[in-house]
């Protein structure tokens, strides 16, 4: 009936018969429990419901074709949004190295990262808010599936100034007596698990004097003289360039896995691509 408010000349276009047209019309104002069209002998006029109908509907399947083209590309990998969280407590130099590959293979996939600790990031791959997540374990999800990327042991971090230790008993004495500075209870609770057991196992209870909810803010407060922490091992790298020391506890095996986490019924083709091509590229990095 679209631009024809003729029903013979309607039905002509929908390659029916004139009957059926008027009975489906008839049904459907029937539903509706409105009248959508003004018939008599010379023509078909629609009610003013029926003019608000019409615009409706050409407005939904205006909308539906514009849906399937988003979906066509979406499965051809040419626009869309890929979603990732990170911990701030990885280093990130991989992740942009992905992206870079990424963008070459998707040239048109806008990339979103967002920094989220691990158990708001647990709620938001479950919820479809990421894609992938990569976190620290443990992962208490069964939604999720996870798949390990390596295990990173703690390590004491100190200001660069410190005095030098040279075995475990003065590192021991030494961090019994020095302010902590590390993660708040609350928004890493399994970090805090860690240290707490940590610093237990050396004989003592940790003197938590500050708190932060990011890496970045501990180490710069740790450089600044201000105390000390425990922290991952692999943050060495990445913030090569603040002055402070790292010193092993190669008497304490306790380490943190880092994992990438995903709904195992998300189907994108991207999501597969990234898995695929990001634990490839920690394995070689472990490999040299």
């Amino acid at each position: 009936m679209q631009k024809k408010l003729h029903f013979t000349k309607a039905a002509a276009k929908l390659f029916i018969s004139q009957p059926p047209l008027s009975r489906q019309i008839k049904e459907l104002e029937e539903e509706l429990s409105v009248k959508l069209f003004v018939r008599n002998n010379k023509q078909v006029a629609l009610t003013n419901a029926g003019k608000y109908f019409k615009t409706e509907v050409d407005s939904l399947f205006a909308r539906l074709e514009e849906s399937k083209d988003v979906v066509r590309k979406i499965h051809e990998g040419v626009s869309g949004e890929f979603k990732v969280g990170y911990i701030s407590s990885v280093y990130q130099s991989q992740l942009a190295e992905i992206l870079k590959l990424m963008h070459e293979k998707f040239p048109y996939m806008k990339t979103s990262l967002f920094e989220v600790p691990t158990l708001a990031q647990i709620k938001a791959l479950e919820h479809g808010d990421l894609d992938v997540g990569i976190l620290r374990a443990p992962v208490l999800s069964e939604k999720l599936k996870v798949e390990s990327l390596f295990f990173d042991p703690f390590v004491v971090v100190t200001p660069s100034r410190t005095h030098k230790i040279d075995d475990q008993y003065e590192l021991t004495d030494f961090l019994r007596k020095s302010p902590f500075i590390f993660f708040n209870k609350d928004y890493a609770p399994q970090y805090n698990q860690k240290l707490i057991e940590i610093c237990q196992r050396m004989g003592f209870s940790p003197d938590i004097t500050h708190e932060a909810n990011n890496v970045h803010s501990i180490l710069q407060l740790v450089e600044a003289g201000l105390g000390v922490s425990i922290l991952p091992l692999s943050l060495k790298k990445q913030y090569a360039q603040l002055k402070v020391s790292f010193i092993e506890l190669s008497d304490i095996p306790i380490n943190t896995e880092v994992v990438l986490a995903y709904k195992e019924s998300n189907k994108n083709e991207v999501l597969n691509w990234f898995i695929k091509h990001y634990m490839r590229l920690k394995i070689d990095e472990f490999r040299s």
